[in-house]
C-alpha cells in the first residue's frame, strides 16, 4: 500500500513540476496562469515529495524534492528581481498617491460606497477597472477629480476609468488587441515641475489564446513611446513571475515597490497572488505600495502607491564635472 502511495505521489508531482519547468524550454499559453502560481505550486510540490520519501525513501524522491526546491528558490528570486527600495532623493521629494482598483463590472450595489472610499482616499489619479459602477457617480467624483479618461456613455467605453485632480496636458485611449477594445489610458500631467506620463491598462486573462502576449508587447511599445517618468498601473491578470510579464518589466526598463500586495483571489489574503500591479520607471521612483483594507465587494484588493520623481544628486553630478 505504502509502495502504491508512493508511487501515485510521485507521478502527479512529475507532472506538475513538468508542467512548471515547461517555461524554461517555451512557453505554452495553455500554461500560462499556472507560470503566475509557480511559487504556490512548486512549494506544494516540495511538501509533496516529503510525503513521499516518508513514504518510501527512494531517490527518486530526493530527485523531486531537489527539483521542486529549485522552482521554488528561482520563483523567489524572480519576484524580487524589479523591486527597487526608493532613493534618498526620492523619499525627500514631493510624493504622488495613485490609487489602482478592478471593482468588478457587476458590483453595482457597491458603486457608492467605492466612490465614497475614492473620494477619502486622498488620490492624485485613481485608475478604476471595470468602472461601470461608477457611472452614476461621476458627478460626485468630478467635484475632487475634474478630469478624466473614460465612461463617456456607460457602456463599453467604461471598462478603464481614469480619474485627475490634476489638469491634463495631453491624452491617448487605445485598445491593446482585437479582443477588447480602449483597455489602455495614458494621460501625462504636471507634477513637480515635470511632465509625468500615467498609463493605465486591462489585460486579457492570460489562457485566452495568446492575447495576453500580444497586449503585453503593444503595451510596451506604447509606453516606449511616452517620454520621461511614467508610471503604469492596472489588471495584468499574471504575476509577474509569468515569462512574458518579466520580458515586459526587463524591456521597459520598470521597477515595483519593495513589496507587491497580492491581490487575488480576496478569500486567500495575504496568501494570494498579485496580479494588479503599479509599476515606475526612472525618474519616477515607488516610495511603496499597499493594498486597500476593503474589497468592496470585488474580486480583487485594489491598491494604493505613493510615488515620487527623484531630483538628480547635484553634489556627486558637480564631483563629476571636469
Amino acid at each position: 500500500m505504502r509502495s502504491t502511495l508512493y508511487c501515485v505521489l510521485c507521478v502527479l508531482l512529475t507532472l506538475v513540476l513538468a508542467a512548471c519547468s515547461l517555461r524554461y524550454l517555451r512557453e505554452s499559453w495553455p500554461l500560462s496562469f499556472l507560470y503566475s502560481l509557480q511559487l504556490h505550486a512548486t512549494l506544494a510540490c516540495l511538501a509533496g515529495a516529503v510525503v513521499a520519501l516518508a513514504l518510501r525513501r527512494h531517490v527518486y524522491g530526493v530527485f523531486l524534492l531537489a527539483w521542486a526546491a529549485a522552482l521554488v528558490v528561482h520563483a523567489l528570486i524572480m519576484l524580487q528581481e524589479f523591486r527597487r527600495d526608493p532613493s534618498p532623493q526620492a523619499l525627500a521629494a514631493p510624493h504622488f498617491r495613485l490609487l489602482s482598483f478592478n471593482i468588478m463590472g457587476d458590483n453595482s450595489e457597491n458603486g457608492e460606497r467605492i466612490a465614497d472610499y475614492i473620494l477619502s482616499s486622498r488620490a492624485d489619479v485613481a485608475v478604476i477597472l471595470e468602472a461601470r459602477p461608477l457611472f452614476s457617480q461621476l458627478d460626485r467624483l468630478a467635484r475632487l477629480f475634474p478630469h478624466r479618461i473614460g465612461c463617456e456613455t456607460g457602456g463599453e467605453d467604461c471598462d478603464l476609468l481614469l480619474l485627475s485632480r490634476r489638469p491634463f496636458v495631453e491624452t491617448m485611449k487605445a485598445s491593446l488587441s482585437d479582443l477588447r477594445r480602449n483597455r489602455f489610458a495614458l494621460a501625462r500631467i504636471e507634477f513637480a515641475g515635470q511632465k509625468l506620463n500615467i498609463a493605465a491598462t486591462h489585460l486579457t486573462k492570460p489562457y485566452y489564446d495568446h492575447y495576453h502576449d500580444e497586449e503585453l508587447y503593444n503595451l510596451g511599445e506604447l509606453i516606449e513611446a511616452a517620454e520621461g517618468p511614467l508610471l503604469v498601473a492596472g489588471d495584468f491578470n499574471s504575476d509577474i513571475i509569468a515569462p512574458d510579464m518579466q520580458a515586459f518589466i526587463r524591456n521597459g526598463g520598470l521597477t515595483t515597490a519593495p513589496s507587491e500586495p497580492r491581490t487575488w483571489p480576496i478569500r486567500a489574503g495575504a496568501y494570494g497572488i498579485a496580479i494588479d500591479h503599479v509599476f515606475a520607471r526612472q525618474p519616477a521612483e515607488l516610495i511603496e505600495t499597499r493594498r486597500i483594507p476593503d474589497a468592496f465587494g470585488s474580486n480583487h484588493y485594489g491598491l494604493v502607491s505613493q510615488f515620487a520623481i527623484a531630483a538628480p544628486n547635484i553634489t556627486n553630478d558637480a564631483q563629476k564635472a571636469p
